[in-house]
Formats: C-alpha cells, structure tokens, sequence
C-alpha cells in the first residue's frame, strides 16, 4: 500500500521497509513535503522519526554492485546468443534458434536494467515495464515462425548440436542465476532479470530433451513442439514482468 502511494513521486531512489519496527526508510533527491503527506494520506498515524543527509558513497557503492553484476550477466547471455543462433541455423534446429533469440531478449533486458540502476524508483518500474512488452513482441514472432516451419518443408535437425549447445547454455544460465540470486536484490528491475533467468534454465533443458526425441524419433517435430514451448514461456515471463511493474 505504501509503495503504491509513493510510486508516482520521482524523485524517491529506493525503500527501505523495517515492518517489525513499523520503520521505512526513504532515500530521496529532495521533495519531502510531498513524500511526507502521501504517507500521512493513508492515516497509518505516521510521524516523521529524523531526517538528514546520506553519504552518496553508500547508494553508489549498491549501484556499482549493480552495474557489475548486470554487466557480467549481460556478456555471457550475448555471448550464448551468438553461439546459439549460429549454431541453430547450422544444425536446422528451431529450439535454439528460438533459445537464442531469448539470450538476445535478455541481455537487451540487462542493458536496460543498467540504465535504472541509477534511476528513480518510478524509472526501474518503467525499465521492467518495456522489458516486459519487448518480450511480448518476441514471443509473437516467435510463434509465427514455428507455424511458418511446421507448415512448411524443414529436415531433421542435428541433435547432437542441439544437445551440446543447450547443455553449455544451462551451465552459463545457472551461474547467472546464482550470481543474480546471491546479490539478495529486491528491486524490481532485478527481479525481472532473475525471471528472466529462470526461464532461460527451463528451456535449456527443454531443448535438450527435444534433442534426444529427435535422436530417437527420426523427426522435425520434437524440435518445433520446443520451441513453441519456449515461446509460451517467454510470453508468461512477459506477463509476470508486467505485472511485478504494476
């Protein structure tokens, strides 16, 4: 209730809630009459304890903190990306060609979510709000072109490639999301890139499983019927986002 009171006010940084002590804690660039009374406007019979000015090291340290993890995440999903799509038109493969598209989504995500790290709190809601309908417009292209391939003539993809790919990829994403995970960041910007992530570990292993159906079936399809999937699960991840915005 507080945050969506405060939401609207530019200038707040960050919100700090102690809910045990009944404390919250605002870092804010000034505008404190108007934080003040859209607190008192919910009549939770709050009074102002103190306020005083912050070292600006203590909220550029948790930015640089930031900035380095995003930035380490960000060059091992481009890094998959380019290993993905070359190696997914190489073996005909539909799962990580859409895998790697996904990779591609995510680090234009992470790139933006550097751009909020030091916005306002209103700025990282917007940031995770366009993270949200960028990843919306992939899925429809996404399930355009799995359509396009099942209606049309496509041969068997390698699934020794496809297998191999995805395996390196689980093991890139799992450590994104550990590094994503220790960081204890409840941001909202960061916890769409942890969606973000979560989702890419689901559809590494997707992909592998579709790899050994097309090994033991001899068919196209296992491969097509992943990479719907992926796409589903990419317009879910949309969803969440949007409204973890809200």
């Amino acid at each position: 209730m507080i945050r969506m009171k405060l939401d609207g006010i530019e200038d707040i940084k960050s919100l700090e809630f102690d809910i045990p002590n009944r404390k919250l804690t605002v870092y804010h660039l000034g505008n404190l009459p108007e934080i003040e009374k859209a607190i008192d406007d919910l009549d939770l019979n709050s009074s102002l304890l103190k306020s005083e000015s912050v070292q600006s090291a203590l909220l550029t340290d948790s930015s640089k903190q930031q900035s380095k993890l995003l930035w380490t995440v960000l060059l091992i999903n481009f890094l998959f990306f380019l290993i993905e799509v070359i190696s997914g038109f190489l073996a005909r493969s539909m799962g990580l060609v859409s895998d790697s598209l996904d990779m591609l989504a995510d680090s234009l995500v992470y790139g933006l979510s550097l751009y909020a790290v030091n916005s306002t709190v209103s700025g990282k809601k917007n940031v995770a709000r366009i993270s949200g309908y960028f990843q919306l417009v992939l899925a429809l292209f996404g399930f355009v072109e799995v359509v396009r391939r099942f209606l049309g003539y496509e041969e068997v993809p390698d699934f020794y490639t496809m297998i191999i790919v995805s395996v390196l990829a689980l093991l890139a994403n799992v450590i994104c999301l550990y590094l994503l995970q220790k960081s204890n960041d409840k941001e909202v910007h960061m916890q769409a890139s942890m969606i973000f992530t979560s989702n890419d570990i689901v559809i590494n292993l997707g992909v592998i499983v579709a790899g050994l159906l097309v090994y033991l079936l001899d068919s196209k399809y296992p491969d097509l019927i992943i990479g719907t999937v992926v796409f589903i699960i990419v317009a879910r991840g949309a969803f969440r986002i949007l409204k973890l915005a809200k």
